[in-house]
């Protein structure tokens, strides 16, 4: 992994095909076994007998990496969503002890899929998804020895929950990872430099839980500097507001969040309501 960013190392990979999930799935797994990881499938939608059955059919011994414990499938009731609710921090740490644990049994390092499609579904926890996206990049990928795929898989996604989801990755692959989120709509994604996160579009009652999830990564990152880039947000409302100094000031470090490029229209809204700049700190555009 020398050289690779964490962005290089976390993507979003979205599909509409079985062909094409094989396509992905199989060069994934097959890298990493070559090199000599560790490789775990964490199916959803997917039998995971079908997917030791199509690396199989494309010429991956699966059934010897099964044995020597090299490949791990399973699915995410069996792991990650196995509590009584997704959770963001128990999901961090589940993280941090397979890549520990990989290194231990003298694998050169840890490659993982996660199929995505529960976030769509009625699951405890589920609106947290969001959120862990955002943290992850900062928390998991430039800290640790890790690769991860995550699998979106286009016909059990909205097009809006794809859009947003697929967009708090700094990478993304797959046949839909030219489009972008519609006029008007709400995306946050982590920034590639400096901990924080960038918030782009309209911010607005109907976006309600991109700002919420936002602000809940803002107050959990373990990091002491924070930035919010604003520089590409056309709106935010009191609310979104609130909402985004409310997590400031709840932040461990007790540093202010570094407002970068706010709109004028957000400066006024905080001349106007002076109690929401506390934890919050005003940069250039």
């Amino acid at each position: 992994m020398s050289g690779e960013t964490a962005a290089d190392r976390h993507l979003a990979v979205d599909y509409s095909s079985d062909a094409e999930w094989a396509d992905h799935l199989v060069a994934f797994v097959r890298a990493g076994l070559d090199g000599g990881e560790h490789v775990q499938y964490f199916a959803d939608a997917t039998d995971p007998a079908l997917v030791t059955r199509t690396l199989t059919n494309r010429g991956v011994d699966a059934a010897a990496a099964l044995r020597r414990g090299q490949l791990m499938v399973a699915t995410a009731d069996e792991t990650y969503l196995a509590g009584a609710r997704f959770d963001p921090d128990a999901m961090i740490g589940l993280w941090r002890e397979a890549v520990d644990d990989a290194a231990a049994r003298g694998f050169r390092g840890l490659r993982a899929i996660g199929e995505m499609s529960w976030g769509a579904r009625d699951i405890a926890g589920a609106e947290r998804l969001l959120e862990y996206e955002l943290r992850i990049h900062h928390e998991v990928f430039e800290r640790l020895p890790l690769r991860a795929w995550c699998f979106y898989d286009r016909r059990l996604l909205s097009v809006q929950d794809l859009r947003v989801l697929a967009g708090a990755h700094l990478a993304r692959t797959g046949a839909g990872a030219a489009r972008t989120a519609g006029r008007g709509e709400l995306s946050a994604a982590p920034l590639a430099g400096p901990p924080g996160f960038r918030l782009a579009g309209s911010a607005g009652y109907e976006s309600r839980r991109v700002v919420s999830s936002t602000a809940a990564a803002l107050a959990a990152s373990p990091a002491e500097r924070v930035t919010l880039d604003l520089s590409v947000l056309d709106h935010l409302d009191v609310a979104g507001l609130a909402d985004l100094a409310d997590a400031a000031r709840r932040r461990p470090s007790g540093i202010p969040v570094r407002l970068l490029g706010a709109p004028p229209a957000l400066e006024r809204m905080l001349a106007l309501f002076p109690e929401l700049r506390d934890g919050l700190e005003v940069a250039g555009r």
